[in-house]
């Protein structure tokens, strides 16, 4: 049975957090706002919960959901490789609109589909989404849409696509903000250095070279003696490269 609470009342954010940690925690998948659009969500150590997210979009598992974690240290529980320069794009812009795909820990029992030993992991901006994902822990999250519908902006946008496959629905308002742009993170693929852009979004190039000078851009080629960054297999959040809310990033997956 499907419920929906709204969030921006402290009661019903009360509740419905519970219940939202109680569906976790049974495999189930819930609805909620983050700072980009509204997310459905599984656990992300459930390949149960999260066949059932893919199967509610609608999607095959060649498009793996990223990961939405709650804290900075949670990094190295789940990737392993990871370049400096990464963690100093993590420092600066988490929580916020940056998803970086890194190397999978190989010692961690999940299966988020065909990821290529890859994880795309972000702290969103949401005081929402951080009060769920530190009840909850790690969650493998999509755009709270049918693939091939807009991205929802509202839960109840969400249910209208998702309906009762979804258990909970966290009502939070308009995401983004009302007059605020409807941007997907920036997508940086850390797999090896340089680092790379592969979808550019809420945070720009200019901002990222400030931290990390490197940072190639979309199109842009190592110089000669350099490493390229490999071919990335997970996804954001959002499932647009800048301008289209469906259309994947070249070599990831939406979400």
């Amino acid at each position: 049975m499907t419920t929906s609470y709204d969030c921006t009342a402290a009661e019903q954010r009360a509740a419905g957090l519970e219940h939202a940690q109680r569906a976790i925690r049974d495999h189930k998948c819930v609805v909620f706002p983050t700072d980009t659009v509204y997310g459905i969500a599984a656990d992300a150590f459930s390949p149960l919960a999260v066949t059932l997210l893919l199967a509610s979009k609608g999607r095959s598992r060649k498009m793996p959901p990223p990961v939405l974690i709650p804290r900075l240290n949670a990094l190295d529980g789940l990737a392993t490789d990871v370049p400096a320069e990464a963690r100093r794009l993590a420092e600066a812009f988490w929580p916020g609109g940056l998803t970086l795909i890194l190397h999978a820990q190989p010692s961690l029992d999940w299966d988020l589909g065909e990821t290529k030993g890859t994880v795309a992991l972000r702290i969103p901006a949401d005081d929402v989404a951080q009060d769920l994902l530190t009840l909850t822990g790690p969650l493998a999250v999509s755009s709270a849409n049918r693939t091939g519908q807009a991205a929802a902006q509202t839960a109840a946008a969400a249910e209208a696509q998702l309906a009762e496959s979804v258990e909970v629905y966290l009502e939070g308002g308009p995401r983004p903000a009302e007059g605020a742009d409807a941007l997907p993170s920036t997508i940086v693929d850390a797999t090896a250095v340089p680092l790379r852009v592969v979808r550019q979004g809420a945070i720009s190039l200019a901002r990222l070279r400030e931290v990390v000078p490197g940072v190639l851009g979309l199109g842009e080629e190592p110089a000669a003696g350099e490493t390229a960054a490999g071919e990335p297999a997970a996804g954001p959040l959002s499932e647009a490269p800048a301008a289209s809310a469906e259309a994947p990033a070249p070599g990831t997956g939406p979400a």
